[in-house]
């Protein structure tokens, strides 16, 4: 009931100003005065709202599982941290071992902790993404720094040697620096690690993984995770706009 009186009034108010600005040129200039001042505050709200409503509705939408997929993918998958809004969104002087949602966690062995990681809203045009990560690095005295991303369970369902999986991912860093990919797929006591270097120069990066390379025991897989690792940070900003994962069969040769 309480929808069906909004837009009553709704269509009511929009009737009125319509009539109103037809016979704007006839009304008498007492009514014309206040007809002005009535609609000048009206615009005021409106632009407001259609302000708020353009900005909103610009940015990527929250939850977005959008993203390219190569040909044949049987899983992909965008972390939590980038399609959704974490309950604690930032962390300063970030201890090792700090996690931001329930599958990223901060690795590093600082004596002095100068480290700041905060997710934010992505909101330039060509983000699919509705969120990325920021990590800013002032004094680090440490040997090493790395971010561990677990992979759910459905990454390794069906898993086999004949599969690629493939990292994507939006970089953009203060200062050139060194990232490592190094994917870990954990296998009865064993694990296996590949690992790839980003490339350097280029804010949208693809690195691919060919488990057919890999001693991977398919019947005994267990778990997987990605770590970036990142090679003297110290004085950097590295903000991680977006990144994706997808699994596809290569090939066959």
């Amino acid at each position: 009931m309480g929808k069906l009186i909004d837009r009553l009034i709704h269509t009511g108010a929009l009737r009125y100003w319509r009539m109103a600005a037809r016979a704007a040129a006839q009304s008498p200039l007492s009514l014309l005065r206040q007809q002005r001042g009535a609609a000048r505050r009206l615009r005021s709200h409106l632009d407001q709202l259609i302000h708020t409503a353009d900005d909103r509705l610009a940015l990527p939408l929250i939850g977005s599982e959008t993203f390219a997929r190569p040909h044949g993918t049987d899983w992909a998958w965008r972390p939590e941290l980038w399609r959704a809004p974490l309950p604690r969104a930032g962390v300063s002087s970030v201890p090792s071992k700090t996690q931001l949602g329930e599958e990223v966690q901060m690795f590093h062995d600082c004596a002095i902790t100068e480290l700041t990681l905060r997710q934010l809203r992505n909101s330039r045009e060509e983000d699919l993404a509705p969120y990325g990560l920021r990590l800013d690095v002032f004094k680090f005295d440490g040997s090493f720094l790395s971010l561990v991303i677990d992979l759910p369970e459905a990454a390794t369902r069906g898993l086999t040697r004949d599969h690629l999986i493939r990292l994507d991912c939006i970089v953009e860093t203060e200062q050139p620096i060194e990232i490592y990919a190094r994917l870990n797929v954990r296998h009865g006591p064993n694990t296996e690690q590949l690992v790839r270097a980003l490339p350097q120069g280029e804010s949208r990066t693809m690195v691919e993984y060919d488990l057919a390379y890999s001693r991977l025991n398919e019947k005994r897989i267990s778990k997987a995770w990605l770590d970036l690792i990142f090679e003297a940070p110290d004085m950097n900003q590295v903000i991680l706009r977006d990144l994706t994962f997808a699994r596809v069969r290569r090939a066959n040769l």
